[in-house]
């Protein structure tokens, strides 16, 4: 196998991956419908990825990443926002896209209770996750504004909260969507627990 058609079927795995998940869920799919949709063949998907489910969570992990630099322009898009302000942005923005990634999360859950039975799985999820949350951190350092650095504790706790809201939010959106709160009324509880996320004058 060359190594641009090598590079080719694996792309063409978690393209075609991608599109299942959000057509059949991820408890539905088959080795056979990832190779018919891909135009591949199933021993690639072995060469590649281990198993059908190292490339499920392959396609949920790269999908997860696109939509987290997504929240992450929205949030960094005003130059004068507080730290405060661009959280609320991102989960504002969260909120507002999670309709349209419901399929990516109700696969992302099916495959959370895969991987707590098959440790190979577990950690190529952990290794996912690790990575979100690294960039998590780069952008609350970046926000932040003070010099602070991506692996200082409190920064990685601050990131931690936010993957944590957002987890918790898309959860409740798939349960009941019509019982998670407004952007707005997510601001004005917070508010009313931490004060105000505005301090500065625009």
């Amino acid at each position: 196998m060359s190594y641009a058609r090598d590079v080719g079927h694996r792309q063409d795995l978690l393209a075609a991956a991608r599109r299942l998940l959000r057509t059949k869920g991820y408890a539905r799919i088959t080795a056979r419908d990832l190779v018919a949709e891909s135009g591949t063949n199933l021993a690639s998907i072995g060469y590649h990825f281990g198993s059908k489910e190292g490339l499920l969570n392959a396609a949920i992990g790269e999908a997860i990443e696109e939509w987290t630099e997504q929240l992450a322009r929205v949030a960094m898009a005003d130059p004068a926002a507080t730290p405060a302000e661009r959280g609320f942005s991102a989960w504002s923005a969260m909120l507002d896209g999670v309709a349209a990634q419901r399929e990516l999360v109700v696969s992302y859950l099916e495959a959370l209770a895969q991987a707590e039975r098959a440790p190979a799985l577990r950690e190529q999820f952990a290794r996912q996750y690790r990575r979100c949350r690294e960039r998590v951190a780069e952008l609350v350092a970046e926000s932040l504004g003070d010099g602070t650095t991506p692996d200082d504790p409190q920064v990685r706790a601050l990131a931690g909260f936010v993957m944590a809201v957002c987890d918790g939010f898309a959860v409740q959106w798939v349960l009941d969507p019509e019982g998670v709160p407004a952007a707005d009324e997510l601001r004005r509880g917070v508010e009313r627990v931490w004060g105000p996320a505005h301090h500065t004058e625009r």
